[in-house]
């Protein structure tokens, strides 16, 4: 007797909006870290996503990538802390501004997040190969139209 069933795969017609958004994003995240493990950038996971996504860190502070991210600032510092032990990025003091911090990527960083740019370019090749430039146009259309409006703020 199985612990549990599987359950029929489900048709994307009766899917909702966050799965079918969830799950093209997740496949995207996998394949940034895939292929910047296979370019020498090994020590990288899934969880420093949160860090190599448009915008992106640099010149930033912590508390604003928290927020971006939706997690704590302090889930945040221990991520930041990670990457800047692997030689990633470094927190400055942010001048004339107290206590403040600022995130700057290293020569590393940036070269991570050039690759992870690369790969989101060849990502958009192959998407526009397999949908057809016509309706990979409206997608990226359609997306941007909800990226400014009210619905994502």
């Amino acid at each position: 007797m199985a612990f549990f069933e599987e359950k029929p795969a489900m048709k994307t017609k009766d899917m909702l909006i966050g799965a079918m958004l969830r799950v093209p994003s997740e496949a995207i995240h996998r394949r940034i870290i895939r292929e910047l493990n296979g370019a020498g950038f090994k020590e990288l996971s899934l969880p420093h996503m949160a860090l190599f996504r448009f915008p992106g860190p640099d010149g930033v502070r912590p508390g604003v990538l928290a927020e971006r991210a939706g997690m704590s600032k302090q889930a945040m510092n221990r991520l930041l802390g990670s990457l800047q032990d692997l030689g990633y990025l470094v927190r400055c003091d942010a001048s004339g501004e107290g206590r403040a911090r600022i995130v700057h990527f290293t020569k590393r960083g940036h070269e991570a997040y050039a690759k992870a740019i690369a790969v989101l370019r060849e990502i958009e090749r192959e998407w526009n190969a397999e949908l057809g430039e016509k309706d990979f146009v409206q997608l990226k259309r359609l997306l941007g139209r909800v990226w400014e409006s009210p619905l994502v703020k």
